[in-house]
């Protein structure tokens, strides 16, 4: 690992970018249509359960990343496998995440730009963060932090003051009964964005203040949770359930409406610096857990070497995961959840730390025994 440490405040915003990140882009929950925000409460609400999965995991392995814990619970030779899976699912989203935001620049602000030059300047910014090191990428995260905050608030306060949001587009509640609404939170919501935060069972290792992850970590879900839900209302408010349920990006459609004072208008910048911003610290924190999930694998030393092979690999990933938008979409609402976050977000570390949870009580129940028979040779 790294020798490297980063706070718990650093991690809070880390984790608030990283679930924003691409989740703010596309119609979020829309299977649940006007309920959408109940999908994502709900969704969030299972990945409170995932965090404190990851978290118990963490707790019995504190100093070690997954890709050793997994190899001292389930053995050397099926440990390593599953490690290595677990560095091709990071590389995969990485390329997932990146496609997202070729796409969206590509489509709403360059449009005779080729997606293949986008992605390269995007995935060059990452290489470069990712080389200096996890804490080098913390403190961007801050500073981008507070302008992504500054940019949020000031867009909604435009909204309010252009007069345009009408909640009764948010009606009738739960048209269509409770379970679309269980079924989108199950089959979407949960996995993406909440069920992502596996990733950060990587990080935890690197926190200054260890006590302080488990409560970090709710607390970072719980807001970006929130606000994934005011950002789905305020679009369903502005702009009805027909255009949202069309809409590719429906946040920028939601901005393009502002209008203030006659000449306050077309605030597309708000939305493409919102959209960077998330996409590119998101970017970057699975980037760097495949290189040092790679490094710690098969112990490299300098795991800053493996950045641009990397690189290179997962923007080609990029461009040939799919032939277009539509069919990367289709991708990630039927194929992806199911038969890769499925697996790697839920069954795999509820398994292990059911095995864990065995071990170590067999581990402390030894160490009793052996305390007992010390105390009776005296």
């Amino acid at each position: 690992m790294e020798n490297a440490k980063i706070s718990a405040y650093q991690l809070f915003v880390l984790m608030v970018l990283f679930e924003l990140g691409s989740a703010l882009l596309v119609p979020l929950a829309i299977g649940a249509k006007q309920d959408a925000w109940l999908a994502i409460l709900i969704g969030m609400s299972g990945g409170f359960c995932l965090f404190l999965v990851y978290y118990g995991l963490y707790s019995y392995y504190p100093d070690i990343p997954p890709t050793e814990y997994i190899q001292k619970i389930m053995g050397s030779v099926l440990g390593k496998t599953l490690a290595l899976f677990y560095v091709l699912y990071f590389v995969y989203i990485s390329a997932r995440v990146l496609r997202d935001i070729g796409e969206m620049l590509m489509t709403s602000f360059y449009w005779e730009t080729p997606l293949f030059v986008v992605n390269t300047l995007m995935i060059l910014l990452v290489v470069y963060t990712v080389r200096k090191g996890i804490e080098v990428l913390a403190r961007t995260g801050e500073l981008l932090f507070v302008i992504f905050i500054l940019l949020g608030l000031s867009g909604l306060f435009l909204l309010v003051l252009s007069g345009i949001i009408d909640f009764s587009n948010l009606g009738p509640v739960l048209e269509e009964g409770i379970k679309p609404i269980i079924k989108t939170a199950l089959t979407q919501t949960l996995y993406f964005p909440f069920g992502e935060v596996i990733v950060f069972a990587m990080i935890f290792p690197y926190i200054n203040q260890p006590k302080k992850v488990k409560r970090t970590g709710l607390l970072a879900l719980g807001i970006s949770g929130l606000i994934l839900a005011v950002v789905m209302v305020v679009n369903f408010s502005v702009l009805g359930v027909s255009f949202v349920s069309r809409s590719p990006f429906p946040l920028l459609a939601t901005i393009q409406t502002i209008e203030v004072a006659g000449f306050l208008e077309r605030l597309d910048v708000y939305f493409m610096l919102v959209a960077i911003i998330g996409g590119f610290i998101k970017m970057s924190v699975f980037f760097y857990v495949s290189v040092t999930a790679t490094a710690s694998l098969f112990k490299i030393k300098e795991s800053a070497k493996l950045a641009f092979p990397f690189g290179v690999v997962i923007l080609l990933l990029s461009i040939t995961i799919a032939s277009n938008f539509s069919e990367h979409i289709q991708e990630g609402l039927k194929v992806v959840p199911l038969y890769v976050h499925l697996p790697f977000q839920v069954i795999i570390p509820a398994f292990l730390l059911m095995i864990a949870f065995f071990k170590n009580k067999k581990k402390q129940r030894r160490r009793r025994e052996f305390s007992y028979a010390e105390r009776d040779n005296k």
